[in-house]
């Protein structure tokens, strides 16, 4: 049945996703309404208020379909059920009209890719057997070896280990991730029209846009040819990491060129389909794609004008503490950007990555830790938090949309020293613990320090570190120079100024020298802020004149913005 839903004003030229600042939540881990451990729908329709308060102009909901939960609900067994864990669709309906009540969009998570090996369709294929009908949703194969015994290729799962399983009937079904999530077949046109529907379905209910899971994903090389596992760059192609020395630690995510099974061509076809679906509807919706794609050429096709709207920045979040990777990323992405005439997106942590505040409390300033674990590195909480701080605000000022994570206004670390026993990650368990996982970042949030969960319910389901009891959202909100207060003044700022719309230029202070990062954003009514934030070990002189936000109430002494703190000044 279709929703009616009032939608918020739109911008003057209807594309509110240009500018928005969009906070993710993972449902689980918001806010528990019901004591059992997990968080829910209407534990997110409790804590809306909190978040209008806060300014954000869109919410992303991570998976909340049904899911054996085998990862965390990117294992979908029906994309058009709430799973009863975190409610219902009455819930999800409630919850949309109060947030249309309160001017904010929906971004629901889609998860194309593959399905949960407990999907009727899946669960059909394995009974039906090989050559059926049913078989081909998915990507089954027949082994090679004299009795099929090996697997079609030599491809790996992105969570480790094999990327192939086999049945008792000998034939062996893909899946990039774990063994639960079977990749399906983009070549199938069953699968085109199912998720047609599956689009159409959410869009009925309310959703504004979807955040398209393994955007880059979805097709795969024909023939499924072997693969040496090794970036190919193409003649004249180059990225960001070309600059850095070997030993700095980059992401093991398979990039575009080489690859197989990712950033294949097919899947713009997929997506120019998409797009259209979107366009039936009024109110300008979206779509965002979470694609691992290098260079960054390659990453500005899945936004033109007939297929993506906006694609996740992560050359951005990866660039760590680093006045070159940041200079560099912030530089091509917006060039790229602009090219397809896209808007960019700016993102410094998510469901998949360490928290940047503990990223940023490492000894390399550009770590990317698959993880986080007792027996390795403790980041330092402190240098961590002002640099955190201090980056977020280069993120608010830049021209395009900003998507934050659920705590990042509230300075949250990762939690460190998780049991062993207690994670869930698949990627802890297939690694066989070399690769420590995403649990550290799930960890549920603190909203009250002293109540059950720290606020968030009883018996979360991952256990809060320490620090969060001082970091809780009932010891921020309303405290002068809490980083929940620098992040709501600055989100006023951005919005009243209007500098999502605005434009880019370095200023003359910007040098690698001193660690100075400085550029002016110019406002559709011309107004000009600048913004510094100091990546140097000395502090930088600046203009002279008062601050319109600053990353800590010390960021500035004697005219000069002290290291590891950021600000931004309205130019005359």
């Amino acid at each position: 049945m279709t929703q009616q839903v009032s939608r918020p004003p739109m911008t003057e030229d209807g594309q509110w996703w240009r500018s928005a600042v969009i906070y993710q939540i993972y449902p689980r881990s918001f806010n528990d309404s019901n004591g059992d451990g997990l968080g829910d729908l209407p534990g997110i329709l409790g804590r809306l208020d909190y978040l209008s308060d806060l300014g954000v102009d869109a919410l992303w909901l991570s998976p909340f379909y049904l899911s054996p939960q085998h990862d965390a609900g990117y294992d979908v067994s029906d994309y058009r059920a709430v799973d009863p864990r975190f409610g219902t669709l009455a819930d999800f309906d409630r919850m949309r009209a109060r947030m249309a009540e309160l001017g904010m969009r929906l971004i629901v998570d889609l998860v194309p890719n593959h399905t949960s090996s407990e999907h009727e369709w899946f669960r059909a294929a394995v009974a039906a057997g090989p050559g059926s009908p049913e078989r081909e949703r998915y990507m089954f194969r027949d082994g090679r070896g004299e009795h099929g015994e090996l697997p079609p290729n030599n491809w790996r799962s992105v969570f480790g280990g094999e990327a192939w399983t086999r049945l008792p009937d000998g034939q062996w079904y893909l899946h990039l991730f774990d063994s639960t999530q079977p990749d399906l077949n983009w070549e199938n046109p069953e699968v085109w029209e199912e998720f047609r529907s599956v689009l159409r379905f959410w869009l009925d209910r309310g959703a504004d846009g979807f955040r398209v899971d393994v955007a880059h994903g979805l097709v795969k090389a024909e023939g499924l040819p072997d693969w040496d596992h090794q970036v190919h760059m193409v003649e004249g192609e180059h990225d960001a990491r070309e600059h850095d020395a070997p030993e700095h630690d980059v992401p093991e995510t398979p990039l575009s060129t080489g690859s197989p099974y990712f950033d294949q061509d097919g899947v713009h076809e997929v997506y120019r389909d998409w797009h259209r679906v979107l366009a039936e509807y009024e109110g300008d919706r979206m779509m965002v794609a979470e694609a691992w794609v290098e260079p960054a050429h390659r990453l500005a096709m899945y936004v033109r004008s007939d297929e993506m709207h906006q694609a996740f920045n992560f050359d951005f979040l990866v660039a760590g503490w680093d006045w070159g990777r940041l200079s560099r990323a912030i530089e091509n992405s917006l060039r790229e950007a602009a090219g397809v005439g896209a808007p960019t997106t700016w993102v410094l942590s998510n469901h998949d990555t360490v928290r940047h505040v503990s990223r940023f409390g490492l000894t390399d300033p550009i770590a990317y830790p698959k993880g986080i674990d007792a027996d390795g590195e403790q980041p330092d909480h402190e240098q961590g938090l002002a640099r955190g701080r201090a980056a977020a605000l280069v993120e608010l000022a830049l021209p395009g949309s900003a998507y934050l994570y659920q705590g990042d206004e509230l300075g949250l670390p990762d939690h460190t020293r998780l049991p062993a026993e207690l994670r869930q990650d698949p990627a802890f368990a297939r690694t066989g613990g070399e690769e420590i996982g995403r649990d550290g970042c799930r960890v549920p949030l603190p909203w009250a320090a002293g109540e059950p969960g720290h606020g968030f319910g009883a018996d979360p389901w991952l256990p809060q570190p320490e620090i969060f009891a001082e970091l809780a959202a009932d010891r921020q909100v309303g405290v002068p120079g809490s980083t929940h207060t620098m992040y709501r003044t600055a989100l006023r700022v951005r919005r009243e100024l209007g500098l999502g719309r605005g434009t880019f230029a370095w200023h003359a202070s910007h040098d690698a020298a001193t660690g100075l990062l400085s550029f002016v954003n110019t406002t559709a009514d011309g107004v000009r802020v600048l913004v510094a934030a100091n990546l140097g070990g000395a502090p930088a002189p600046l203009p002279v004149g008062e601050p319109l936000v600053l990353s800590r109430e010390d960021a500035v002494q004697d005219g000069a913005l002290r290291p590891e703190r950021a600000a931004w000044w309205r130019l005359g």
